[in-house]
């Protein structure tokens, strides 16, 4: 069960453990287990092994240990287990009060002490340490990089918790130290998951990052990283001059001093050709499949003009749909996230081919005022901005209501995007808003296979000149569970061949990645399994990775261009 210690929880435990020695003796059973005899079980050594054994352990460890410096209250003359004064929460224990800004009710259900849900959620690391295998899973990316247990999701828990005691400082919290500790958590969100305890570090760093930057104030670096969507729709203007930051010798240098962009980094280059809502209102062939899956995938030109057909709808419905029109069950709404729309947007080109093909009528959400394309907020949440990311998030909501109203599929590209709508939203808008938009936002591939399994996706797929692909899964869709998807929307594609590589976080993480601080430890993660297991890759195998900073590591790690699942479907379409 799980117990209150801080309360009740502990004479609770005593009384389980009482009843369970008592059942244990009378079937002449061994109370001790695989973990051994420490303060919990030691105590219950005497009542198994009688008052003349016992005594001959104490005169042993009295003869080797005769002053008790090693395991004191090990084995021999044991506390009682109930003893609080060793408890981490010690009978002064108590949590200082912090005006949380995400919404942590779901750990105070029960409490009676309304507004510690935060510091309830730290507690709920109980120093289990299974963030610190190296085997399967994503848990955790940066321990498994540096070793250090300090960049362990325990290790970050139990300083917090120290933090918010007052066991640090009074001003722990928010300081240097405290960043420190949380700043290689990349945010992937695989203790979310794997941690038996469900800690969720990457909701309680966003957390730190907002009080943090109340004291600290932005960086530069993260300013620019933090509202990149809102001033996208100019800079995209300037493709070309901004691209010059890749290909000019010294310019790497200056834009790390100045900014902290590692100079051994190449940035996302700007597209001209960037996705227009207006795209869908025009009608030119549809171009037939893409070349562009080859080795070394193409990057943008060095004027950042790289040209790409515009891919038309299928369907005659202007962008934004008629949502008067009965609904038919044939509606998708496509939510084209800033990085596909501005950075790579053949994906946002492919997909919406792939849904017409399919016989869906694509519909692109529009903000009420029209002044820039709909953002998620993850820049703002990932920088501590949460007040500008829960704008972000309410204008989203009401652009996306009417889909909502009328039960239409909201699906979405990038994982860590679409996903912050299933996810971070709850803590932003509140779980009764944001209920029934987590339950219709789906991924594209999660979308398709869901339809593929109700046996109404009618999309027909030839077989590629590539006859294998190896998957790299982004960390969000491995933290909810939706890799089957990608999988399955592949397995469509006639004579292909899928392999998941095993890896954890691919060291990117977003902004991570280009940090220049981080640039190391970054590479240190990719290099892990990711990066050997992509230049091993034969020359003819595709490499997919549906999250953009993943294929941007790939290739700036390995030379190999990776590939979003709808590129590979649109490549695949029988036209």
């Amino acid at each position: 069960p799980v117990l209150n210690m801080k309360q009740d929880g502990a004479a609770k435990m005593r009384a389980i453990a009482e009843e369970a020695a008592q059942l244990v003796r009378e079937y002449k059973g061994a109370y001790s287990g695989e973990h051994g005899d420490g303060l919990v079980r030691s105590e219950w050594i005497a009542p198994f092994f009688g008052p003349r054994l016992t005594r001959a352990f104490e005169d042993l460890k009295a003869l080797f240990d005769p002053a008790g410096l090693l395991n004191p209250g090990k084995i021999v003359r044991p506390p009682q287990q109930n003893d609080r004064s060793l408890f981490r929460y010690r009978p002064d224990y108590a949590a200082r009060p912090l005006a949380t800004v995400l919404d942590w009710s779901e750990f105070e259900t029960g409490s009676g002490q309304a507004g510690d849900g935060f510091a309830r959620a730290v507690e709920m690391c109980n120093n289990n340490g299974h963030c610190r295998k190296f085997d399967a899973g994503t848990m955790c990316p940066s321990y498994r990089a540096t070793g250090d247990e300090r960049h362990l999701t325990r290790g970050r828990a139990n300083t917090l918790r120290l933090a918010l005691s007052g066991q640090l400082g009074p001003d722990a919290f928010t300081s240097d130290e405290m960043y420190a500790t949380l700043d290689l958590c990349v945010g992937c969100k695989g203790c979310r998951r794997e941690c038996p305890t469900g800690v969720d570090m990457a909701k309680m760093k966003i957390e730190f990052m907002h009080h943090y930057v109340k004291r600290h104030g932005l960086s530069r670096k993260d300013r620019l990283i933090a509202y990149l969507p809102r001033y996208a729709p100019t800079a995209a203007r300037f493709a070309p001059l901004l691209n010059l930051r890749n290909r000019l010798p010294g310019l790497p240098w200056v834009t790390e001093k100045l900014l902290g962009f590692s100079a051994r980094r190449s940035l996302p280059e700007w597209r001209r050709d960037w996705f227009r809502d207006r795209e869908l209102n025009e009608r030119p062939e549809i171009p037939p499949r893409s070349p562009l899956f080859q080795r070394g995938e193409e990057k943008a030109s060095a004027a950042g003009t790289q040209e790409h057909h515009i891919i038309s709808p299928l369907s005659q419905r202007g962008a934004g749909g008629d949502l008067t029109a009965p609904p038919d069950g044939k509606d998708v709404a496509l939510f084209v996230d800033t990085f596909n729309r501005y950075f790579e947007p053949e994906n946002a080109r492919a997909a919406a081919d792939v849904l017409q093909a399919a016989g869906y009528r694509v519909q692109l959400p529009r903000a009420a005022d029209s002044a820039r394309p709909l953002c998620c907020g993850r820049t703002f949440l990932a920088s501590g901005l949460v007040d500008e990311a829960q704008a972000e998030a309410r204008r989203m909501l009401e652009a996306l209501t009417p889909f909502i109203e009328r039960d239409i599929p909201i699906v979405g590209l990038e994982p860590s995007c679409l996903l912050t709508l299933r996810d971070e939203y709850r803590s932003l808008l509140g779980r009764d808003a944001s209920a029934q938009l987590a339950r219709q936002a789906l991924l594209f591939e999660e979308f398709l296979a869901r339809e593929a399994k109700a046996g109404k996706l009618d999309l027909k797929l030839n077989a590629l000149p590539q006859k294998k692909v190896l998957l790299h899964g982004h960390c969000h869709q491995k933290a909810f569970n939706v890799m089957g998807s990608v999988n399955e929307v592949l397995a469509l594609i006639p004579g292909l061949e899928v392999e998941t590589i095993e890896s954890s976080c691919c060291g990117m993480a977003g902004a991570f990645g280009y940090d220049a601080e981080h640039f190391d430890v970054s590479m240190k993660m990719a290099e892990i399994s990711l990066l050997p297991k992509v230049r091993s890759a034969a020359g003819d195998e595709l490499i997919v990775a549906d999250g953009t900073s993943c294929r941007h590591q790939i290739h700036d790690g390995s030379g190999r261009g990776a590939q979003h699942v709808a590129r590979v479907l649109r490549a695949a379409l029988s036209l």
